[in-house]
């Protein structure tokens, strides 16, 4: 679409402090984005993993990043400042309760739209951070800033809190590190508090605080060798997935470190422990002998993984079920497995089996997320 058109203006900082009258589509309103990241001091991150050989980018996918991030910053003597979407007004790409996280150097984590006011958020966070007091402001419609709109024609809240605790962002990381879901307490007056989540309650005020639930992450559990366990690997750490392999393949286990999964040697086809799963895990089989995973499915089926799959044709998956019959495995535990796995049937190629099947474990964990917030409700 041509930049300038009366459909699309792009981001301007609200740095500049525009008080002014500025007509929609004007020279003025329709800088680009570029412009406005340079005014606002705004810098990209590097987010190449430690000791890693290639640089390894991970998408943003939790508050556990945003979180370290303010840590990381906070140590290293510079001011930052969380922000935080508190409401939506008609359309928009992110949901309240997301989180950005700002630098008193211009170097953010994570966004609170496409790319369309980052840049103005920027500059607004690092104001915040200078004069230290808690504010909450809203862009796009209806908003007080003509200059910031929205391609999608909706508006967001956003709540701009200074230097946030590392007290209770150590202690948020510790309970999402431990697998906990935590419920994070927001106050007008830039006070922070952080608690176990005990509902699944929507983003939402209560009272003067403004109260968000985050889970742990998604973990991938990994069991298995080859092309397609390294492949699967490889796509899961980059979509920013908790990722976990059990292989018995000495090259493999080695090879994943770089992409900064968890990886263990298995010399036996025995239960292992560190096959440990919870209610945001996925637990994925991708063995050609399948005489390695008869006992790590049924140890897998003890415990809480909201998904297990297992690589195979039809034909193999019946002579799995079999297997596991033999075992004594009930027919209600057998039906949680899904075989064969993926998206898209009838896949050989390894890449486009870990496409497919990572669709179907992200989409599972939505429509398990979906189902919670739903009951609640």
């Amino acid at each position: 679409m041509r930049i300038g058109s009366p459909r699309f203006v792009p981001c301007i900082s609200l740095a500049a402090r525009a008080w002014r009258m500025v007509p929609f589509g004007s020279a003025i309103g329709s800088r680009t984005a570029e412009v406005a990241r340079r005014e606002s001091g705004v810098q990209t991150t590097d987010c190449r993993r430690p000791g890693a050989s290639k640089p390894f980018e991970k998408i943003v996918k939790g508050a556990a990043d945003i979180f370290r991030f303010l840590m990381d910053r906070s140590q290293h003597g510079e001011r930052t400042a969380l922000v935080t979407i508190t409401d939506v007004i008609g359309s928009s790409s992110r949901s309240p309760g997301t989180h950005m996280a700002v630098s008193e150097t211009g170097v953010y984590r994570g966004s609170i739209s496409g790319g369309c006011v980052e840049a103005a958020v920027v500059g607004e966070a690092k104001r915040v951070i200078e004069n230290g007091q808690t504010e909450l402001l809203r862009l796009g419609a209806g908003s007080r800033f003509i200059d910031i709109r929205l391609p999608c024609g909706g508006g967001l809240d956003l709540l701009i809190t200074p230097e946030p605790s590392p007290a209770a962002l150590d202690q948020a990381l510790g309970g999402l590190k431990q697998r906990t879901p935590i419920r994070l307490a927001l106050g007008r007056d830039g006070l922070l508090a952080v608690s176990p989540a005990s509902d699944d309650r929507p983003a939402g005020w209560d009272g003067d605080h403004f109260v968000v639930r985050h889970d742990p992450e998604l973990r991938i559990v990994i069991l298995g060798h080859g092309a397609e366990t390294e492949a699967l690997a490889a796509l899961a750490c980059r979509y920013g997935a908790d990722v976990v392999i059990l292989s018995p393949d000495e090259t493999i286990v080695e090879s994943v470190d770089r992409l900064g999964a968890q990886s263990w040697l298995l010399k036996t086809p025995a239960r292992s422990p560190h096959l440990r799963s919870d209610k945001d895990t996925a637990v994925v089989t991708l063995f050609h002998d399948h005489d390695w995973e008869s006992e790590l499915l049924e140890q897998a089926l003890e415990q809480d993984a909201f998904f297990i799959g297992a690589m195979g044709s039809r034909r193999t998956h019946a002579l799995r079920l079999a297997a596991l019959t033999e075992r004594g495995v009930p027919p209600s535990s057998l039906a949680r497995i899904t075989g064969p796995i993926g998206l898209i049937p009838a896949t050989r190629d390894p890449d486009t089996l870990a496409l497919s099947t990572l669709s179907q474990i992200v989409a599972c964990h939505q429509q398990r997320r979906s189902a919670q917030w739903t009951e609640d409700a």
